[in-house]
């Protein structure tokens, strides 16, 4: 690599946080070091990339990953080791320095998303094979976040009387603050699973990338893949969430409540949701 590229995706979040800033001008000295302990080197990062990552493959034919330490993507390495490659890329190295996280992952070849191989109904049928096969048993001391924990964070922000029903409002999120404590078993779940992050491969057909892991009811773990489909959330939203049910073998009163909450605490920024919510509503 002979001249530092940003993929263009992380340019856009450049200019919003200033903690977020410094840590991007100072990308060039962090992948400069890592390239050097971990003695790999490095090609152009892909294109247009993530919003808070630097990406790119290396010479010996893996896949450097260099991220800015979310709260959220804090367990990336630790749900990939537990995995140790069912139905998920391995990761080869990790270290946490800082306000960075720095993965050495595998590559996948041809590395296209499910998003661009498949038609959305076939897409459905992929993401439930994977799903299930990282619903496992951490290990004890294992140290996994409740997805509770999660529900709570995300649960701060939600303002009912700013959205148009602030009685309906106030119903889902309870029920988002409630759920997870109600679920009858627990398993490690992904948490980001959507067609986005699912990539063709060679040792296995399809594997996940980029997870966000914690330790929770396996009815939540579909919500997100249900949400990269706005159409086919605004015209028929409950037949969504049972088709996705029965694909994946889940209680499907579940994960059409899941899907509710999950539309109430996310309508103030995007409401087109909030019509989705009123649909699903109890």
């Amino acid at each position: 690599m002979t001249e530092f590229e940003m993929p263009a995706n992380l340019v856009t979040t450049i200019g919003k946080d200033e903690p977020f800033d410094r840590w991007a001008g100072e990308l060039p000295e962090v992948v400069a070091g890592l390239c050097e302990r971990w003695e790999v080197e490095v090609a152009r990062p892909y294109q247009p990339g993530g919003t808070a990552s630097w990406v790119a493959p290396t010479t010996d034919g893996r896949v450097l990953k260099v991220g800015w330490a979310h709260y959220e993507a804090r367990d990336e390495a630790a749900g990939l080791r537990v995995w140790d490659g069912q139905g998920a890329v391995r990761v080869y190295r990790a270290e946490r320095f800082g306000p960075t996280d720095a993965l050495l992952l595998e590559a996948c070849r041809p590395g296209t998303t499910l998003t661009a191989s498949l038609p959305p109904v076939e897409r459905d049928e992929v993401v439930a094979k994977l799903l299930p096969r990282l619903w496992m048993t951490p290990p004890p001391g294992s140290g996994f976040r409740p997805l509770q924990s999660m529900t709570q964070a995300w649960g701060k922000s939600v303002a009912p009387e700013k959205l148009p029903d602030p009685g309906l409002a106030r119903a889902g999120l309870e029920l988002w603050l409630g759920l997870a404590g109600s679920a009858d078993r627990e398993v490690l779940l992904c948490t980001d699973l959507h067609p986005g992050n699912v990539l063709r491969a060679e040792r296995e057909p399809w594997l996940v990338v980029d997870p966000k892991p914690y330790v929770g009811d396996p009815a939540y773990d579909p919500i997100q893949h249900m949400l990269n489909f706005p159409d086919r959330l605004a015209a028929d939203p409950g037949g969504f969430a049972g088709r996705m049910a029965n694909l994946l073998g889940l209680d499907p009163d579940r994960v059409r409540q899941w899907l509710f909450a999950r539309c109430v605490v996310e309508a103030e920024r995007q409401p087109d949701l909030w019509t989705v919510a009123e649909r699903l509503a109890p």
